[in-house]
């Protein structure tokens, strides 16, 4: 079965983005961008909450490149208007489906069939359900050295406790940490 990876960057404080939805605070430097090179090699699904998605929209992105990218929106409002904006660009991102079935039904059944691994790219709500419903088999986090104070937090309220267990954790230039854990199952 394939694996499921919460990668996200989230400030000492445990946010993932500014209140707004904002991520200016993010460090991009050649030794992330190769650890992120590195991990990409291993995943061909790319799963996506709406509101992480309308971010990289406001910023050009449409899509990460190498991969299936799976958008999650609960509202089919929401679909549409996502399908509208992006059937307006010159060249339409054939590597984008927004879907609006329960995630972790959508999930559970994307692990069965085969392929690469499969990585959670923002969404904490999103992230929630798919640890709730026992989804989630690893997190990997990239940690900047800011406090934020308040905004949208990694982890939302859950039903259970969720053990891990350290893998690996490098110390990355700048005092940013590349910190790896496993699912406790």
């Amino acid at each position: 079965m394939r694996k499921v990876t919460l990668g996200l960057a989230s400030s000492l404080d445990n946010y993932i983005a500014r209140k707004d939805g904002g991520f200016d605070w993010l460090h991009w430097s050649d030794e992330v961008a190769e650890i992120s090179a590195k991990f990409m090699k291993t995943v061909d699904a790319l799963l996506i909450g709406r509101k992480t998605y309308d971010g990289m929209l406001a910023y050009g992105q449409t899509s990460y490149p190498g991969a299936k990218n799976y958008v999650f929106s609960r509202s089919k409002k929401k679909r549409e208007m996502l399908k509208k904006r992006l059937a307006a660009k010159k060249k339409p991102d054939r590597n984008v489906e927004i879907v609006t079935e329960d995630a972790a039904k959508f999930v559970r059944e994307l692990k069965r069939r085969k392929g690469k691994g499969i990585v959670v790219f923002g969404g904490g709500e999103l992230a929630k359900s798919l640890f709730e419903a026992d989804l989630i088999d690893e997190v990997v986090l990239n940690i900047h050295p800011v406090l934020l104070g308040s905004g949208i937090p990694l982890f939302h309220e859950m039903k259970q406790q969720i053990d891990l267990e350290l893998v690996e954790c490098k110390v990355l230039k700048g005092g940013y940490l590349a910190v790896t854990y496993r699912v406790k199952r």
